[in-house]
């Protein structure tokens, strides 16, 4: 019981470590934040849902990228459609909630929402987005 435990509660400890070495030393932690990609049907889509995730508070940053051509295999037959892309800056500790969240709203039976740790970048833009993205 004594190891089942240890081992629930390490993601919570090793969270605590982290956000602790942060802290203290002032420098960021690879990982700490991510970048997700959500693709959506069109431009308005893609604009309702990024207004969403921005009301939500699941995101400090959403860049909504013009029209691209995707090809895709969808129930074995390959496919090809015009998407428009959602680049979201978060933290990791939302993507969970972030993907839910999009995946309830979100048009397509299946919609594309994967994610990116970011191991370094700008330190302030880093911080910019912990500022704007409320902790769990």
């Amino acid at each position: 019981q004594v190891v089942t435990l240890s081992l629930l509660m390490y993601p919570v400890l090793k969270s605590l470590a982290l956000q602790l070495h942060s802290a203290i030393t002032g420098s960021y932690v690879s990982g700490t934040h991510s970048i997700a990609f959500i693709n959506c049907l069109n431009e308005q889509i893609a604009k309702d849902i990024a207004r969403a995730i921005m009301d939500k508070k699941l995101a400090a940053y959403v860049n909504i990228l013009p029209k691209s051509s995707a090809l895709y295999f969808w129930k074995g037959e390959l496919e090809g459609s015009t998407e428009i892309l959602l680049i979201v800056k978060t933290r990791t500790s939302k993507i969970g909630e972030l993907s839910n969240y999009v995946r309830s709203i979100h048009p397509f039976e299946i919609p594309e929402i994967i994610s990116l740790p970011i191991d370094q970048g700008n330190p302030l833009y880093l911080k910019w987005i912990e500022e704007n993205v409320p902790r769990d």
